[in-house]
């Protein structure tokens, strides 16, 4: 690990004594020579304060600290983050001097206090001689210590996640059972290998509500329930999955996992947690990516350099909002560093989502266990370093985070009639300004000079105005009125914007390497480059066209990210897409694929869906209806006691994962069943009801949440405003994620809240009431009949009659014990079916 400095003296003086023992190098012919006496006085004066004050960090120890290593000269001139350590044309201009002598607050080392008057001239007349050193301390030094995190070693690029993706044969298994498809194969034959067998099938109306609930997020109808069991046609199955794929909510629920991924969120957070203007409209943006079936290289590209296109493109350009979705501070503290933390919030963001790497972890040292040195993030940090802040002031709207997407015949429209107002306005201001200089012209001189500066407004209103005659003055009040109005006309209905990257640098600023990730100590300025553990040429970067709006850089790392020789990107899409199906991916850790993170359970079934996925074309539906037709996917979640004992943990995926639905699936579930569901989709977000002892909790009750209409709440919940400082119960209750960075996968707690919210939260009793209303009018007067299709409508499943008829005993026992009404009593047991484990968990 490389401990970053302060600025560039990570050259020397750290701390205690370090001995120099390594293997010798042997010096090169063309080795500088140097006398004896020379050689003398480094041993006797040199050495000696170097073992003292700076070789535990800087050579005695395989921790190298700002990437220095000062035992041998080459080392020294080679330097560290900083760049070089010693200039020889310049020995006064060496980073090492500046350092010791304390001439700056930034560069003062060692840290623990300034070496005396006399070791300092030591170390000036060694750099002014050139560094003499016995000839086996010239070269740079070995080293047969193994390479650690953030070092790019010849085994480091041996990591399996670094390796190109090449689809393996498919294994052949002796028995077919169990193995429709080559996914199959890879399974079974690794549960033969550990002597177990997969799960039974499991039934068709348990498939059904699975494949609803995974493709769309919503409970089958009872009527599309029975349609299915009863369909023999072999490729029943398949019709279905086709039917689903082809769903409209489809992209709603896909959509959703990718918000997760991008850390979505409609507001900046801090103190005032401002809204982000049409943040919704990148939402829609997934939404439709997903239902239109876009492929996922060309999802990379819009997301990553959508700006970058050529033509009217406003999807591309929504997709750019990818880069605005983190947190903004709209008064930091310190500007610069806030601006460095949005560049790391797009670095880890962009790192973890599309490649399952941490690069973020390196922002202030060398990553800790991955072959990711300091350098590298400051590589990627320079593709983006065209993106301008969020704003430049607290105002949430900037020319640098909105785009106008109009049609360019509407937006032709628009900026002509934008032309003549401006030129009525400009009209406007000179007539006034000619009134009020008539005026100002017979004040006092010093009202005169007060008027020609920014105290013109005060003049005008308090000395000018009062003094105009009447009919003039009737003429300039009528003026003063119809420019309010022009500027606060409101912009036309079909003009359109996009939360998005606009009017970046063209040619950014340089980029440096920051030392302890401070923006005040800059080492050594890095170009744009792709991490080095791949062994790649650096970029070129095409010079920007005439009329450019950004530098194009960010294209360049998007076809790198999206190419299929990338080993990371496919790999890193297919797991998610694997984990989303089956609840753990083939790496569990979806967003880390380094040493921190776990290897993958099923490494050649893992490249050979990633393989298959980049041959098809990138197309997401495919893989869906590739996973979907396997034996594994169609697998019951019983258990057995060999797997139990053999793997506990169901890694190698002898038995189908239950699981519990999303906060989402659970609202939306509750709207269907009750009947209260709006299916509207894409627009602008909406505000469901929060209870008023959530909203207390605000320093403003109610600020920034302003309630839809009824039917407008009731849409899906992925259309829900999603606010940093205040969230949808029923949703963060249900385990929805923090928004501020990327949730690879979602925690699933079971917790007391979560019962009494069902059971006692307003939301659970209105929907509950609208249930058994629903239940009154499709079966009137037959509560046995009510019973059945409450649980049909909850389960999915036909009920038994004992089961029925326990039911139906229970509803009137609460109308005979509890004095209820029908209606009342009904609304109690259908809270009762919305609480049942049945309802929010899939077999």
């Amino acid at each position: 690990m490389r401990v970053q400095l302060p600025r560039p003296i990570v050259v020397a003086l750290l701390a205690v004594s370090g001995g120099l023992s390594a293997p010798r190098p042997v010096p090169a012919a063309d080795d500088p020579k140097f006398t004896a006496d020379q050689v003398a006085f480094f041993e006797k004066d040199v050495l000696p304060l170097l073992q003292r004050h700076c070789l535990k960090c800087h050579g005695a120890d395989e921790k190298v600290k700002g990437g220095l290593n000062l035992t041998t000269r080459q080392s020294i001139l080679d330097g560290g983050d900083t760049g070089p350590a010693v200039d020889l044309k310049n020995p006064a201009d060496s980073l090492l001097l500046k350092a010791v002598h304390y001439t700056d607050e930034s560069y003062r080392m060692p840290p623990k206090g300034k070496l005396s008057d006399a070791e300092i001239a030591v170390l000036e007349r060694w750099v002014k001689a050139g560094l003499p050193v016995p000839a086996d301390r010239l070269a740079a030094r070995a080293t047969s210590r193994p390479a650690k995190g953030g070092v790019v070693t010849a085994e480091a690029k041996q990591y399996w996640a670094y390796q190109p993706v090449r689809r393996p044969a498919v294994p052949a298994v002796a028995d077919p059972a169990g193995v429709r498809t080559p996914i199959d194969a890879f399974i079974v034959a690794k549960l033969r290998a550990k002597g177990l067998k997969p799960a039974k099938p499991a039934d068709k109306a348990v498939l059904i509500r699975r494949a609803y609930y995974d493709l769309l997020g919503l409970p089958p109808t009872p009527e599309e329930v029975d349609a299915f069991v009863a369909d023999p046609a072999p490729d029943a199955w398949e019709k279905l999955i086709d039917r689903l794929l082809a769903s409209p909510h489809y992209g709603e629920k896909w959509g959703r996992h990718w918000l997760d991924v991008v850390r979505y969120c409609e507001t900046n957070g801090y103190e005032r947690d401002g809204p982000k203007p049409f943040a919704w409209r990148y939402r829609d943006y997934v939404i439709r990516s997903f239902n239109d079936d876009k492929p996922y290289d060309q999802f990379i590209r819009e997301q990553l350099a959508g700006d970058e296109l050529p033509g009217y493109n406003p999807d591309a350009v929504i997709a750019t909002g990818f880069y605005r979705l983190g947190t903004w501070d709209d008064e930091p503290a310190d500007p610069e560093l806030a601006i460095y933390d949005g560049y790391d919030d797009i670095i880890a963001t962009t790192g973890q989502a599309f490649l399952a790497t941490t690069f973020n972890c390196a922002r202030c040292h060398e990553h800790k266990a991955d072959p990711i040195p300091q350098a590298d993030y400051y590589k990627l940090l320079a593709f983006f370093r065209d993106i301008r802040p969020f704003s430049e002031t607290r105002d949430v709207r900037s020319p640098f985070n909105l785009t106008d997407i109009t049609p360019p015949e509407l937006r032709a429209r628009y900026e002509a009639e934008l032309k003549r107002r401006e030129a009525r306005l400009a009209e406007i201001t000179r007539q006034m300004e000619a009134i009020e200089n008539d005026i100002i012209r017979t004040l006092p001189a010093e009202d005169q000079r007060a008027a020609e500066g920014p105290g013109r407004p005060q003049v005008v209103a308090g000395k000018v105005v009062p003094q105009l005659p009447g009919q003039l003055k009737q003429h300039y009040t009528a003026l003063q009125k119809e420019r309010e109005q022009l500027r606060k006309k409101p912009d036309p209905p079909y003009r359109q914007e996009a939360l998005s990257v606009n009017n970046c640098d063209v040619r950014p600023p340089p980029t440096h390497v920051l030392i302890r990730g401070s923006p005040q100590a800059k080492g050594k300025e890095v170009k744009p480059g792709f991490p080095e553990v791949f062994g790649l040429p650096d970029p070129v970067i095409p010079e920007p066209k005439p009329g450019a709006r950004s530098s194009g850089r960010r294209t360049v790392l998007a076809h790198w990210i999206a190419s299929p020789d990338n080993p990371l990107t496919a790999r890193v899409f297919v797991n998610r897409v694997w984990q989303y199906h089956f609840g753990r991916g083939l790496v569990p850790t979806a967003n880390d694929f380094g040493k921190l993170g776990e290897p993958p359970s099923h490494p050649e079934l893992l490249d050979w869906l990633a393989a298959e996925f980049v041959d098809g074309g990138w197309r997401i539906k495919r893989l869906h209806k590739l996973i979907m037709t396997s034996d594994v996917y169609r697998m019951s979640s019983a258990a057995h006691p060999d797997g139990l004992a053999k793997d506990p943990a169901n890694t190698l995926l002898w038995r189908f994962n239950m699981r519990r639905l999303t906060g989402e699936e659970v609202r939306d579930s509750i709207l269907a069943v009750s009947g209260s569901l709006n299916r509207k989709m894409y627009g602008p977000s909406t505000y469901p009801p929060i209870p008023k002892e959530v909203l207390a909790g605000q320093s403003v009750p109610g600020q920034g949440w302003p309630t839809s209409p009824l039917e407008e709440a009731n849409r899906r919940s992925i259309y829900a405003h999603v606010k940093r400082s205040l969230r949808v119960p029923i949703l963060v209750g249900f385990d929805q994620p923090d928004p501020d960075s990327s949730c690879p996968v979602r925690y699933v707690t079971t917790v007391p809240t979560q019962a009494l919210g069902l059971l006692n939260g307003e939301f659970a009793h209105e929907q509950a009431a609208a249930l058994a209303r629903r239940l009154q009018k499709e079966a009137p007067g037959d509560l046995a009949a009510q019973v059945r299709r409450a649980i049909r409508l909850t389960t999915g499943r036909v009920p038994t009659a004992d089961e029925v008829n326990k039911d139906v005993a229970f509803i009137q026992g609460l109308k005979t014990d509890h004095k209820l009404d029908d209606l009342a009593a009904l609304t109690r047991y259908a809270l009762l079916c919305l609480n049942t484990n049945e309802f929010v968990y899939l077999d």
